[in-house]
């Protein structure tokens, strides 16, 4: 399994890249595709929406269950990616290029509650 070291993780099995633009890039883990199996829905959240760290703002659906996504820091959604709602499918092949959404963090020393790749590889063990 695959967890890249440049990430920050929750728990609850969503990645969180911070960028060079002060925005924070968001999908899920290649752990939690998995454990879903083959995805064939996304819903995103609206742009402009605020929201609160572990706050569920998405939903993936599999052919075997649902789940939801939690927001891995506090802020406001600024842009989502309309090619995991078109394809799916590509979170299933490349879960750390397919984001489902950008925010504009409202504090960043929320990062500490987030796992390192060492911490995360650990916790999915």
């Amino acid at each position: 399994m695959t967890i890249p070291a440049d990430l920050l993780y929750s728990e609850t099995h969503q990645w969180a890249r911070l960028d060079d633009d002060g925005l924070v890039t968001v999908g899920i883990t290649h752990f939690a595709q998995s454990t879903l199996g083959d995805l064939v829905y996304v819903e995103l959240p609206a742009v402009g929406r605020q929201v609160r760290q572990q706050e569920t703002v998405a939903l993936v659906e599999s052919v075997k269950s649902a789940s939801d996504v939690h927001c891995p820091l506090s802020g406001e959604i600024v842009a989502t990616n309309p090619a995991a709602v078109d394809a799916p499918e590509s979170i299933n092949d490349a879960p750390y290029d397919t984001w489902l959404f950008r925010l504009r963090p409202s504090d960043l020393g929320e990062c500490a509650a987030l796992l390192d790749a060492a911490a995360y590889e650990k916790a999915v063990a």
